[in-house]
């Protein structure tokens, strides 16, 4: 990670975080922010591989950085940083783009390891949120197989899906797969409207289903 926003109104915690951070990664460029409309100045004006971002700011709420995020720089791993673990702020989250949900209670070295595991593509969620995704998406209904179509991938649209839902950033996986980042990009419209998933949490759970984590 060598771009990384940090949206936090309390100076304490947000050199709590960056220190945090630039242990992980240490030669990280932080651009910090603590007011939303900053941090949205901010995503207008330059690329980002990382958002580290707080829910509650003196002029809004976070979720509205995180989804423009994900609407400019879908690429970003928006990471919720907070002390609110109820419902009413982590789905909101999730579905505005969050690729991970970590609360600041947590001790540092389970924050450091969280932030650490992404590299193998692991979304950081705090236990008591993990569990909380877990329950919800157990306790959603089980779609009618003889009335809902299979969603049908390509091979390579497989491949860029695998490479999303383990935290590969557009350009990375343009890389791997000797592709510009526009049409990774496009790739990964395509496989969103097919999966009708809007985030990277979604598209890591629909390649867990697809079984795409056993190749």
């Amino acid at each position: 990670m060598k771009n990384i926003l940090l949206l936090e109104d309390l100076p304490e915690i947000r050199i709590w975080l960056k220190s945090l951070v630039l242990q992980v990664f240490p030669n990280a460029t932080i651009t910090e922010c603590s007011r939303i409309h900053d941090a949205l100045h901010q995503v207008q004006a330059q690329c980002f591989d990382l958002a580290l971002c707080d829910l509650g700011l003196p002029d809004g709420d976070g979720t509205d950085v995180v989804a423009r995020l994900h609407e400019l720089q879908p690429e970003v791993l928006s990471v919720v940083v907070t002390i609110h673990d109820d419902d009413e702020h982590l789905f909101p989250a999730l579905q505005a783009g969050a690729y991970g949900y970590i609360l600041k209670e947590q001790p540092r070295e389970l924050i450091t390891e969280q932030l650490q595991r992404m590299a193998q593509g692991e979304p950081p969620l705090s236990p008591s949120i993990a569990r909380k995704v877990i329950k919800y998406f157990a306790c959603m209904p089980k779609p009618v197989t003889d009335t809902l179509p299979e969603v049908s991938l390509t091979e390579r649209e497989s491949e860029v899906l695998l490479r999303v839902a383990k935290g590969y950033t557009l350009p990375e996986i343009g890389v791997q797969l000797s592709l510009s980042r526009h049409t990774i990009a496009d790739y990964v419209k395509q496989i969103y409207r097919k999966l009708n998933v809007s985030s990277r949490a979604e598209a890591a759970l629909e390649a867990q289903r697809l079984g795409l984590f056993r190749r």
